[in-house]
């Protein structure tokens, strides 16, 4: 795919603007890196993709050339005359002025059958993972654009776990599929870039109607990361540190260990036993 560069200093100049950190805006705009995230996505001609801060429309006309339909969600409003302008020759792409935040995702697709791509701002990333995982219809992939160290953090294996990994790695599987240096964006950002795809699970690893006091228990147990299992449970669920004690026991889990070394599997044990406990 041979697209030209966008001129990112002349368009924001053009329309008197600046980039906004409050808004984490560092355009990407490395042909090679947008190539990279193109691959990753693996994207089909039918498919609807949603595309979270679109900027400047850089990586959008690539995936106007690639996928079905393109829906554009940009929560800049000075954004969207210079969006119009650079992707008006193309007609599958639908753009949106609005906060994905407060976005019903099932008013934008109908079924699972859509991608999420999309180079997304740093200060969000753990929201925006939260708002599209939680809700439906989940996506069947994301391919997103992210700092370095966060999608690090959301591979991590048993020992490094943290919530954020946990809460992504219940419902589909992550990997890295490539490292983006700072010097493929504009502004040029302090960090390094990791382009992270994550297949989505046909069913949560935590069944459905556990996911809630799953999540009770996983954020009192990452409440105190310095703490052991029973102190940080005992604190996060307002019970005596016995019956943290006993509840982990019953789970087969030593109440010293820490909340960063415990795999999916036994979250899910110890989720069935602390929900059979406060039936």
């Amino acid at each position: 795919m041979n697209l030209p560069p966008l001129n990112i200093r002349a368009l924001l100049n053009g329309s008197g603007m600046k980039a906004d950190k409050s808004l984490g805006q560092n355009f990407l705009n490395d042909s090679s890196a947008l190539q990279q995230i193109i691959d990753a996505a693996e994207i089909q001609k039918n498919d609807i993709v949603l595309e979270i801060g679109p900027g400047l429309g850089s990586l959008t006309r690539y995936l106007a050339l690639t996928a079905g339909k393109v829906i554009c969600i940009e929560l800049d409003p000075d954004l969207i005359p210079i969006l119009d302008k650079v992707l008006n020759p193309y007609s599958n792409i639908e753009i949106i002025e609005g906060d994905i935040l407060k976005i019903r995702i099932s008013s934008l697709v109908h079924d699972e059958n859509y991608l999420v791509v999309a180079n997304v701002p740093y200060n969000i990333t753990s929201a925006i993972f939260r708002h599209l995982l939680d809700n439906f219809p989940r996506p069947k992939r994301l391919v997103l654009t992210i700092q370095k160290e966060v999608a690090q953090r959301i591979c991590a294996e048993p020992g490094n776990m943290s919530l954020l990994a946990l809460s992504v790695q219940i419902y589909g599987k992550p990997r890295i599929a490539k490292i983006i240096s700072a010097d493929s964006f504009y502004p040029v950002p302090k960090v390094e870039s990791a382009i992270i795809r994550v297949d989505m699970n046909p069913e949560p690893l935590i069944p459905q109607g556990l996911l809630e006091p799953f999540f009770l228990l996983a954020k009192a147990g990452f409440s105190q990361k310095r703490k052991t299992l029973r102190n940080s449970i005992s604190a996060g669920l307002r019970i005596t540190k016995e019956d943290a004690s006993c509840m982990l026991e019953n789970s087969g889990i030593d109440p010293t260990r820490r909340a960063e070394t415990l795999s999916i599997q036994e979250w899910s044990v110890l989720t069935k036993q602390f929900n059979n406990e406060n039936q």
